[in-house]
């Protein structure tokens, strides 16, 4: 898995944050601190802190046993035949469902799924001491999904560039969202945000306004044409 970037006011509630994203506790994450942030001076200049975050490496068979034998049983309350298969990737656990009933699994936009994943990874990180993140699939429907929404993001951003203004998505889960903020995050002619109350919210994408090369040449000249005893009363107020 490669690291996560994370964010926050202070390390401290980085690691917290990236403790909830990967469902781990500090002590099973590989942890580095890129910038301890700054407080600025009366508030201006606030910058947040900044680690890198992954969880630490694990080949325990044990605990591919433990997570299967949990969605085995989970599964067999969807009276659906399907097989596990457990294996480890890139330091998670990646549980791979397959069945006939993959559509009833998989839900309206991954929902079931999600659901699913969250419900087994509770139970999991709540039985042992050692912890780890799963991922449930199945039919590679997160890697679709995945491609999918980024040509949503993408195309998203095109027609906020286009449009000089904001686009926004459908409603989304929080996995979704994340996808698409992941999507445009390199892009500096736009920027991301969630939007709305509850689970299923939108992502707005903003065009970045920048200042016309007539307009900053027009701010030079201006400040080059003023007389020597404007500048000087400009400085002295």
């Amino acid at each position: 898995m490669s690291a996560l970037e994370i964010e926050g006011k202070s390390v401290e509630e980085a690691i917290e944050t990236a403790c909830q994203r990967l469902s781990l506790p500090a002590d099973q994450l590989e942890i580095e601190i890129v910038s301890h942030g700054s407080s600025g001076i009366f508030g201006i200049g606030t910058r947040n802190a900044k680690i890198l975050v992954s969880p630490k490496e694990s080949d325990d068979p044990t605990l591919l046993e433990e997570a299967k034998e949990i969605l085995e049983n989970i599964l067999t309350h969807f009276q659906i035949p399907a097989t596990v298969e457990a294996s480890w990737e890139e330091n998670r656990i990646r549980l791979e469902i397959s069945s006939n009933g993959s559509g009833l699994l998989i839900g309206k936009r991954g929902q079931t799924l999600h659901s699913l994943q969250y419900i087994v990874n509770k139970m999991f990180n709540r039985r042992g001491a050692r912890k780890a993140h799963i991922i449930i699939d199945t039919e590679n429907y997160r890697e679709r999904r995945r491609k999918a929404l980024t040509e949503v993001a993408l195309n998203l951003a095109n027609r906020a560039k286009k449009s000089s203004r904001p686009a926004t998505s459908s409603p989304l889960s929080a996995y979704d969202r994340r996808i698409i903020h992941v999507a445009l995050k390199e892009d500096q002619q736009v920027r991301t945000k969630s939007k709305g109350d509850g689970a299923l919210r939108k992502v707005v994408v903003f065009p970045v306004k920048r200042e016309s090369p007539s307009r900053k040449r027009g701010n030079r000249q201006h400040s080059s044409t003023r007389s020597p005893s404007e500048q000087s009363g400009s400085r002295e107020k």
